[in-house]
């Protein structure tokens, strides 16, 4: 008797254990994974998502893959093997990419991509991406009309390997290349990285003393080059980013950076969240796998208005 009422007590003490543990495992999970986090785009983009993910009673296993491919591969894994319902991914290659994702869905675990697409569709759910040449065209056309039409600038592109890089190149010089006095001096790949541009703009400044303008394919290389013109004493040089970061907007308020072009990344994470949430309750994949959102000219008649990634009222 006092053996099986010990044995009741220790089963019920287990029980116990297990019920104490489980919490850990008992909501549902969503894993988001992106590039680095010392980018603010895509540390608002994690923000937005796990916020999101948290309001709709998820947990949320926040991933960084430092745009390696192999690490992308091994997180999709962890995601997985964690029992992952979704995954909210910004993407580390458009190509390299493919196969992770298709991993993903043969585990029975559907992605939403965010910002990049990949080169294949039928793979993810949903790809919810910037409209990067409408964007690229509005920065291109502040870039114009702020160079009054004229003068020798530079292009800083980023990572080759990103679709968005050459989709904003090409939005830029499909409003610019209209303009016969408008030269491009050079054209550099910075790599999405600020130390990289203010070494890249040491070295044009240099060979181009007369340049007049420089336009970025993103505020983190906008703000480097800024930093190497300004370090120069040639504050006179216009610069034009794209992203919509609270660096250049301050930049902007501060009369540095002149203009750039918001891509919303913190509602474009929420969506994605919200999308894989209809997924896994209901079933309900979106009406169109690739969606564009607008991008929004960032200037000195609207900075103010602008808070991580978003337009305020």
């Amino acid at each position: 008797m006092k053996l099986t009422r010990r044995m009741t007590l220790a089963a019920f003490a287990g029980m116990l254990a297990l019920g104490t543990a489980a919490p850990a495992y008992a909501a549902d999970l969503i894993a988001i994974i992106t590039p680095s986090h010392d980018n603010p785009f895509f540390k608002a983009e994690a923000v937005g998502a796990e916020a999101k993910a948290k309001e709709l009673g998820y947990e949320a296993l926040v991933l960084v893959h430092d745009d390696d491919a192999n690490k992308q591969s091994e997180l999709i894994d962890t995601a997985i093997g964690r029992g992952a319902k979704a995954i909210i991914l910004d993407n580390a290659g458009a190509d390299a990419t493919v196969a992770a994702v298709q991993k993903a869905k043969d585990a029975g675990v559907p992605s939403f991509l965010i910002d990049r697409e990949i080169n294949a569709t039928g793979v993810a759910v949903a790809q919810i991406v910037s409209n990067n040449y409408q964007g690229a065209q509005l920065g291109a056309q502040e870039f114009v009309k702020l160079m009054g039409e004229k003068g020798n600038f530079v292009e800083l592109v980023g990572k080759e390997s990103d679709t968005n890089a050459g989709i904003r190149s090409k939005g830029y010089h499909d409003v610019i290349d209209d303009y016969p006095d408008l030269k491009m001096v050079a054209q550099q790949s910075a790599n999405w990285s600020q130390t990289e541009a203010y070494s890249k703009m040491e070295s044009i400044l240099q060979a181009n003393p007369d340049i007049k303008g420089v336009i970025s394919g993103n505020d983190t290389m906008a703000m480097g080059a800024y930093a190497a013109l300004a370090a120069a004493g040639r504050k006179d040089v216009i610069v034009v980013g794209f992203d919509g970061s609270n660096d250049v907007r301050d930049s902007i308020a501060a009369g540095g950076i002149k203009a750039t072009v918001l891509q919303p990344a913190f509602a474009q994470a929420q969506m994605a969240v919200e999308q894989a949430n209809d997924f896994i309750k209901n079933k309900k994949s979106p009406a169109e796998e690739k969606q564009l959102m607008d991008c929004v000219l960032i200037n000195g008649d609207n900075a103010a208005k602008l808070e991580t990634f978003a337009l305020t009222n």
